[in-house]
């Protein structure tokens, strides 16, 4: 029963509010008899409603609809007082011509959140309210799949049904149309696709079900960006071009903070609307987020004169002597760095700069393990070299091993065989 059902918008009542008060019932019991007259049901109604007031007329057993047959037997002075005031209660309504009522239907017109939904082991309840309730397992109503439910013992975790009808999801859906709530559930398939899962519930209950794999752009975009947001950005499938991008600008940020923009994990979350989101749209999943969809995007966040002067004053790579492109790590530990293999740095005599600070030299040997670190090539020609040479010499014959690397030729090859 919804109080609009009783005052209107004025706050004065409805002609059914102004029934309803004149009526000697409880109020919600009351709302059934009246809503089922205008279905020629008031007397079953009001039957209903001296079943509900007076316990045990009709017997003790469950089933509503039963009852009312033993109530309707039953000739013991109490159920024939019983069955004239329910006469009286509905003197003045008037019948209506609508489709019949189940017994189910009506009793959930007066408590519809006592409508109930199987769940669990035979004879387990879920009211709409969300509390548990059972019946004897035994019991005819314990096998229905929707109960209008009437009367409840008490209990600590979960209520009895002592008096209830069989209810169809159909007739719920009728019945409540006004008052159901549709709930839609963006989630992802198993394969990353976003999908809408809508809901149709009545209080706790879930009563139609629909999966919508197509939805809109819009719903797509923003359940993608709530993802991000809410796990971070490791299934974004970064390039190589975006990632060397992101650690050279955090090199810079380190040392000017103010030119450089924030382009760590957690800033880019904090503004993903901003510079992901609209990317998103037409997309079905993160999966279709390629690489370079997202450098572009990454590059959005950074100014024109910054791009440039990024790939001005740190290269992506550095260009050994031999010609090879060595990738510059500006992450690593005492970086930026890069690895090469020492004969490929013969005849170096200046070591290299990057944003007017030495390059780490990872020097590594023929089989790429490490042999030094410097940032003072000439340094370790002069120095340490005499000791790594005659290592080298032992393990790597082929490879040529000079006195002086520093007039020696860079090279990639092996000595030429004698």
């Amino acid at each position: 029963m919804c109080s609009s059902d009783l005052v209107d918008e004025a706050g004065v009542l409805t002609p059914h509010g102004e029934a309803l008060a004149d009526m000697p019932l409880p109020p919600r019991l009351a709302h059934m008899v009246l809503r089922a007259a205008e279905h020629g049901q008031a007397l079953r109604a009001a039957r209903i409603a001296a079943l509900v007031t007076e316990r045990s007329l009709g017997g003790r057993e469950a089933h509503l609809t039963h009852r009312l047959e033993a109530f309707d037997r039953d000739s013991s002075p109490r159920a024939r007082d019983a069955r004239a005031l329910a006469d009286r209660w509905i003197r003045g309504t008037r019948a209506g011509k609508g489709a019949p009522l189940s017994d189910g239907q009506m009793l959930a017109l007066a408590y519809p959140e006592r409508v109930a939904k199987a769940r669990g082991p035979l004879g387990e309840f879920q009211l709409a309210t969300g509390r548990g309730a059972f019946i004897e397992p035994g019991d005819v109503l314990a096998r229905e799949p929707w109960l209008a439910v009437a009367e409840l013992g008490g209990g600590d975790r979960r209520d009895r049904i002592l008096l209830a009808a069989p209810l169809t999801q159909d007739e719920i859906l009728d019945a409540f149309a006004s008052i159901l709530e549709t709930e839609d559930r963006v989630e992802e398939s198993p394969g990353g696709r976003i999908r809408v899962r809508r809901l149709t519930r009545l209080g706790r209950l879930a009563l139609h079900e629909s999966l919508d794999d197509n939805p809109p752009a819009e719903v797509i975009a923003q359940a993608l960006a709530a993802r991000l947001r809410r796990e971070g950005l490791g299934a974004l499938r970064w390039g190589t071009a975006a990632t060397a991008l992101r650690k050279r600008i955090a090199f810079l940020r380190e040392r000017d903070a103010d030119t450089w923009p924030d382009l760590s994990d957690q800033a880019l979350v904090a503004q993903v609307d901003g510079w992901l989101t609209p990317l998103l749209h037409g997309l079905r999943g993160l999966a279709d987020l390629t690489p370079d969809l997202l450098d572009g995007a990454l590059r959005s966040l950074v100014p024109w004169d910054l791009q440039r002067r990024v790939e001005a004053e740190l290269p992506t790579h550095w260009t050994a002597p031999t010609g090879n492109r060595a990738q510059i790590d500006y992450e690593a530990e005492g970086g930026p760095r890069v690895e090469i293999r020492v004969q490929e740095v013969f005849g170096l005599n200046a070591h290299p700069m990057v944003a007017g600070r030495p390059l780490t030299l990872a020097l590594l040997s023929p089989a790429r393990r490490p042999i030094q670190l410097t940032q003072d090539l000439p340094g370790f020609w002069r120095g340490s070299w005499r000791d790594v040479r005659a290592d080298m010499r032992g393990r790597y014959p082929r490879h040529p091993w000079p006195e002086n690397p520093s007039v020696a030729d860079p090279t990639t090859r092996t000595k030429p065989r004698s």
